[in-house]
């Protein structure tokens, strides 16, 4: 489940990935019947694949896993259309573990914003 259209590298080390929603997608539908809008957790999903890219040089050879997420917050409902830029930052690595700092922004205004964290495993563990 691929949910991002592009991702920038930036000068200052953050990525930005983007995601044009375009309103056929299975987590659209239904959610909700009058009116369409992208569930929170697909947001995360969006910012966490968005954020892979900086962990790029010692992902090679694991698999990447969402360890977890503190301070979510959903501010504007993100709808069929919109095209949403994921900005992340890599704040700290403590062993296997990556801590990002992640936003989304739709039209200029914040829509989503929260800390995440992912574990590099071995995949034969």
């Amino acid at each position: 489940m691929l949910l991002v259209d592009e991702i920038v590298k930036n000068d200052d080390g953050t990525v930005t990935g983007f995601y044009t929603v375009r309103g056929d997608e299975f987590f659209v539908k239904g959610h909700f019947p009058d009116m369409p809008v992208v569930p929170g957790v697909i947001l995360c999903e969006m910012a966490a694949q968005s954020s892979c890219m900086l962990m790029a040089d010692c992902v090679k050879g694991k698999i990447t896993l969402f360890a977890g997420m503190n301070n979510v917050k959903f501010k504007t409902p993100v709808k069929p259309g919109d095209t949403v830029a994921f900005r992340c930052t890599h704040v700290r690595s403590f062993g296997a573990v990556h801590f990002i700092k992640a936003e989304g922004i739709v039209g200029g205004k914040i829509c989503m914003s929260g800390d995440f964290s992912f574990a590099l495993v071995d995949p034969e563990k």
